[in-house]
């Protein structure tokens, strides 16, 4: 993973060069930039979180059932309000609207709709863990000048023209991918600007850590006990030392540290949750899109993610991500045992 140190080029620099370079039409420049701008704010309210009223729950349920934190419902509003006027999109959808999210009627309609996840790992907030903003970019199927529909969301991840998170962290970076290799770029305050740090990134192709909730161990189909037990075994015989257990409970930070370090992210289905737990538009799909960009493989453990073809805003599934070697090796261990 090289990193940059000697030029100075901003995420709106980089992607005015690679649409140059592939004769694009400027319309995802806009998109990054005002994203970049929501970023901005999202990560300026989440370092001061602790000195005003925006820690804690708020009353109510999203969607998924989930209690909704303050900041939660203010990373929502600051995107949307960030990307409605800009003429790129025809719709909006976020893992925290039950349905689609209109632009209003008098900005112009765009070619493309935006997913998100406004605040991954929100229920880390409080104790100050970090945690993402996760997005997808799809071109819609609609006619154009239209407003859009749900039909402009549920097409497979395959069909992603871009996709990244920004992570707030000891540092905050936006990392994405326009299906040319994945970028990341960090926020340099001083500046106020995202500044290309990682240029062109790859995953290795294996990695000694695994990234897993293993509270969730006795739920678990007996094939997937079967990998962890064998992941925490040395084999002299085969060369093979332990792998370490690496788990943050925050999808945008644990991927993160995969895509950097290599290893495996897993979050398997369990007897609780039969289809899987994590969002397949706004997590599983950009999240995989990323990690196959930079050399990686992404499953549900039957298919390819970027394969599947959704059926609702807020389907989930199961979600093995990673290296390819590591990917390969959960595969290999899910097999029945004859």
């Amino acid at each position: 993973m090289p990193l940059v140190h000697n030029k100075v080029v901003t995420i709106e620099r980089h992607i005015i060069e690679q649409e140059r370079a592939t004769h694009g039409t400027g319309d995802f420049s806009g998109i990054l930039r005002d994203l970049s701008l929501a970023f901005k704010i999202i990560y300026r309210e989440v370092t001061r979180a602790g000195l005003v009223d925006i820690l804690g729950a708020t009353e109510r349920q999203n969607i998924q059932g989930e209690i909704v934190q303050k900041l939660d419902d203010f990373a929502n509003e600051v995107i949307y309000r960030a990307m409605d006027h800009g003429g790129h999109l025809c719709a909006m959808a976020s893992e925290e609207n039950e349905h689609i999210m209109a632009i209003p009627d008098h900005y112009e309609k765009g070619k493309y709709v935006l997913l998100f996840d406004p605040l991954d790992g929100s229920s880390n907030i409080d104790v100050n863990v970090t945690i993402g903003t996760i997005f997808s970019v799809l071109r819609r199927v609609t006619p154009e000048n239209t407003p859009g529909t749900e039909a402009d969301f549920l097409q497979p991840g395959y069909k992603q023209v871009a996709a990244g998170y920004a992570i707030y962290g000891s540092s905050t970076m936006l990392v994405y991918t326009a299906g040319k290799g994945v970028y990341g770029f960090t926020y340099d305050p001083s500046v106020g600007e995202f500044l290309l740090s990682h240029d062109n990134i790859r995953i290795p192709d294996h990695g000694q850590i695994y990234s897993v909730n293993e509270g969730n161990y006795h739920k678990w189909d007996p094939r997937m006990r079967r990998y962890i037990d064998w992941a925490k075994q040395d084999i002299e015989g085969e060369d093979k030392k332990a792998y370490s257990l690496r788990y943050i409970g925050s999808m945008v930070a644990d991927v993160h540290r995969t895509l950097l370090y290599g290893g495996v992210f897993l979050y398997p289905a369990d007897v609780k949750s039969h289809k899987g737990k994590l969002r397949l538009l706004y997590e599983a799909n950009p999240m995989s899109f990323v990690i196959e960009q930079a050399g990686g493989k992404a499953t549900t453990g039957v298919e390819r993610v970027l394969e599947v073809q959704p059926e609702r805003l807020h389907q989930r599934t199961p979600l093995i991500v990673g290296s390819p070697k590591n990917v390969d090796e959960v595969l290999l261990l899910l097999r029945d045992v004859e």
